[in-house]
């Protein structure tokens, strides 16, 4: 919005607006931008590590209890905001919120849910996500008209509304099985959360599980040091690949910057506001698609068709941008329409895929004794990398020009062939029993096999 880069951000606003000599790729380029920006997911990674033992120690509710508090004393300095130190201060409560959040709010689903239903459920998460963002792209197309110039503070300040949801969600919703189990040993608690989940009272055999994945998560007094053992290997692995890999699809410097990019590329704001909400719209139907494609088709498949969309437009949309898009002027309505629809074929791939299973998979695949920890490794890297990304993009925009499309486009070949031959299939496998899909795979079994089934000895004797 104007009235907010003018108030806060007044050299990008002038270089936008009367700068007529300067670069179309270089006019938003603005380390104080992206440090607002990016302050975002540098406090959500550092908190993602205090996340991690608070999730251990005092159950999901807890971790989700204070990202909701978080996120409120966010949106609340945020939309008083004064001057930038405040709106960077907001932006890092809202950091500590997404880093607690997306650490145990994946958790509790997966825990929760069946496991024929566990990906649905889960991507639910995700599409709660881009709703959520789609919600905010349409408030900010409608507050950008309010006149006097605040409208800026309503789209900050409603940051509140889904805070007070997840508030009070904490604690109101019975705790997991799993947690109980690993934190209070309370097995009578735990069978009637189970008996009230499955909808039916055999729940003997899944209680048997809780109750040795539980025995096995008591030994464990160094999560973070245990992780690197060899047994764990593949699922130290997958934390960090997962996470690194949906960053660099280049999905949020897209979606963050949607607005900048259609500027960038000779629309008015508002033109670029309702651009940004029709990506959104197309990425929060994709992720509903995904959600009951899960369940049926696989994981990997979803991986495969969300790559090769995402590979093919961003290739045609830098061709497209490298041939049309100079350092001056703009594009034609009708090129600008073209890319509007290849952006949006390109996050209905992500949303199909990275969106909402680069949350899924990770926090299905690890045994209890690291799930906490090996899920806050997976915040921890999606919040650097955010950062990295988010703080880099608009001087990478700036030097690449066009060719930033083809840099990403290298980065979706490299993690599709990667998902393709190291990550098995994880559907309808119960989450005590994922274990099996690495002893069973062509190359973790010659890494994990042998100490997997010993390990499974130890305890059945």
């Amino acid at each position: 919005m104007d009235p907010f880069l003018k108030k806060f951000f007044p050299n990008v606003y002038r270089r936008m607006k009367e700068d007529t000599k300067l670069s179309n790729y270089c006019k938003f380029n603005s380390q104080l931008l992206t440090l607002f920006t990016s302050s975002l997911y540098i406090s959500g990674l550092i908190s993602s590590f205090f996340a991690s033992p608070v999730t251990r120690a005092f159950g999901r509710r807890a971790s989700m209890f204070v990202a909701g508090v978080a996120v409120l004393t966010g949106s609340a300095l945020g939309g008083a905001a004064s001057n930038v130190y405040m709106l960077v201060f907001g932006r890092i409560f809202l950091g500590i919120g997404l880093g607690f959040g997306n650490q145990s709010i994946p958790l509790y689903i997966s825990e929760m849910a069946l496991p024929k239903y566990r990906g649905a459920m889960t991507i639910i998460f995700d599409s709660g996500v881009g709703f959520g963002v789609l919600i905010a792209n349409i408030i900010n197309y409608f507050t950008e008209k309010i006149e006097g110039g605040w409208g800026w503070r309503i789209s900050l300040s409603l940051a509140a509304v889904p805070a007070s949801i997840l508030t009070l969600g904490a604690i109101i919703l019975p705790e997991t099985p799993n947690s109980l189990i690993q934190n209070t040993n309370n097995r009578e608690k735990a069978r009637r959360v189970l008996q009230r989940m499955r909808g039916t009272s055999n729940v003997q055999a899944e209680l048997d599980d809780l109750i040795k994945a539980g025995s096995i998560s008591k030994t464990i007094n160094h999560p973070f040091k245990n992780i690197m053992e060899r047994k764990y290997r593949p699922q130290l692995i997958m934390a960090a690949a997962i996470p690194f890999f949906a960053q660099m699809t280049g999905i949020n410097v897209i979606t963050f910057y949607a607005p900048i990019l259609f500027r960038t590329i000779g629309l008015h704001e508002s033109s670029s506001l309702l651009s940004a909400v029709v990506i959104r719209s197309f990425s929060a139907s994709c992720i509903v698609i995904s959600m009951f494609a899960v369940d049926r088709y696989g994981r990997r498949v979803l991986f495969m068709i969300g790559g090769i969309l995402m590979l093919a437009t961003q290739i045609t949309i830098g061709g497209l941008l490298t041939a049309l898009l100079g350092d001056h002027g703009g594009l034609s309505k009708a090129s600008a329409f073209s890319v509007l629809v290849l952006i949006c074929i390109y996050v209905c791939g992500f949303g199909l895929s990275w969106g909402p299973l680069g949350w899924l998979i990770p926090s299905e695949i690890y045994p209890l004794e690291i799930r906490s920890t090996g899920q806050s490794i997976t915040v921890a890297v999606s919040f650097f990398f955010c950062f990295l990304v988010g703080q880099t993009f608009l001087a990478m925009l700036c030097g690449m020009k066009s060719g930033i499309f083809f840099f990403f486009g290298a980065w979706v070949a490299i993690m599709t062939a990667f998902v393709y031959l190291f990550l098995p299939e994880t559907k309808n496998v119960p989450i005590e029993k994922m274990e099996k899909v690495w002893r069973e795979h062509w190359f973790w079994s010659r890494i994990v096999g042998d100490q997997v089934d010993e390990e499974l000895y130890k305890l059945d004797n």
